[in-house]
């Protein structure tokens, strides 16, 4: 199996039918993996989604929105400004994590991307802070990023883009959230299942299915 495909137009539908196979954007193109190489050691990955309606809000959950609820957020379709590069520009410096420039990340050298993007701005005044960025499918999201201005981390600005993307899809009539994929043995991944693991589920590509996450707790075990 080729772990990348190139489309040249992604429906909404065809998003979902991907997401649900266990596969995931990267750039313009899509792709898909079982393991991450590390140390010349292969550690499974595991694809993971979130039930929406299966989410319960947490203190956790609470306590975010109470510490941002005087920040104004806007969901929008997509289009990459200048105000956005330089705030992922701040974020990229601060962290060394994804790339310093979001078109180059997310167009490839395209002029206009087949996905069906939207984002997520959250602002302080007239100051944007934090932008979160995922792909609408029929019944699915997909997250692609996050990123926020440094100067705003005890908000916990990420965590809080996750609930707002839930949120939003759920207002929207989605079923499930694509946050991307975890890998057993390394608990910087394990953010992903923030928004309430019971409501989690992870892909056996073997069995062409999805089980639940504490089952493979159960099971198998998981560190985090």
């Amino acid at each position: 199996m080729d772990p990348f495909e190139y489309p040249k137009s992604m429906s909404p539908q065809e998003l979902d039918n991907y997401l649900k196979l266990g596969w995931y954007r990267m750039g313009q193109a899509i792709f898909t993996t079982d393991a991450i190489k590390e140390n010349e050691n292969a550690y499974p990955v595991y694809w993971l989604r979130i039930h929406l309606k299966d989410v319960e809000m947490s203190k956790t959950h609470h306590k975010i929105f109470k510490a941002n609820k005087n920040f104004t957020v806007s969901v929008k379709p997509l289009h990459i400004t200048d105000e956005m590069e330089d705030l992922n520009e701040q974020y990229w410096l601060s962290t060394i994590i994804g790339s310093p420039f979001l078109k180059d990340a997310l167009l490839e050298g395209h002029h206009e991307s087949i996905y069906s993007s939207y984002a997520i701005e959250i602002r302080d005044g007239n100051r944007l802070i934090a932008v979160g960025i995922f792909d609408n499918g029929l019944t699915s999201i997909a997250g692609i990023v996050n990123f926020y201005h440094p100067d705003y981390k005890k908000y916990s600005l990420g965590k809080y883009l996750m609930l707002l993307k839930a949120q939003y899809a759920f207002s929207q009539g989605k079923t499930w959230y694509y946050p991307g994929y975890i890998i057993q043995g390394f608990p910087k991944f394990d953010y992903k299942l923030f928004l309430d693991r019971n409501a989690s589920e992870i892909y056996l590509r073997d069995q062409n299915s999805w089980i639940r996450f504490n089952t493979i707790v159960w099971e198998h075990g998981w560190e985090s």
